[in-house]
Parts: structure tokens; sequence; C-alpha cells
């Protein structure tokens, strides 16, 4: 068993309406120091594979398809073994 977590963000180049509502918020708590706050989701899939590479595709191939729009956002991910007691 994998489990692969998945970062999905908007592309530098898309506004982020979000991102810019909480920057101003920070600032407004005082921490003048942060710029630029993006706002993105954060996936975790357990993935039943048979090797680390399986799992990887298998989630690579679930971002494209269904997590991430391809026009609007970028996608990363970290797959890790789960150890079973």
């Amino acid at each position: 068993m994998y489990l692969s977590k998945i970062t999905v963000t908007l592309r530098k180049s898309i506004l982020d309406p979000q991102g810019k509502a909480v920057e101003h918020g920070i600032h407004s708590l005082g921490f003048e120091s942060v710029e630029d706050v993006r706002i993105g989701k954060f996936i975790e899939l357990s993935v039943n594979a048979s090797s680390k590479n399986e799992a990887e595709l298998v989630t690579r191939d679930v971002c494209q398809k269904l997590l991430a729009n391809p026009v609007m956002e970028d996608f990363s991910f970290v797959v890790e073994e789960v150890k079973e007691d």
C-alpha cells in the first residue's frame, strides 16, 4: 500500500483572488513580511499497488484526468510506502 500526497495549485499566470484576500488578512494582523499568498488543494490517496512506480503512475493519471485542471493548475506529489504493522 502506498500513500500519495498531492498538492494542486493555480499556475502563477492565473489570478488568485482567494490568496489575495488571505494576504490582506495576514497584513491586517501585522505580518507585513508575508508576500504573494497562493491558495491550493492538498489531497491524499491510498493506492493499492504492487510497486512505488505503479503507485506513481496511478497518482499522475488521477491528477491529470481528475484532480487538476491542466489549463489553470499545476500539481506535484510524493508517494510513500505505508508499512503495515
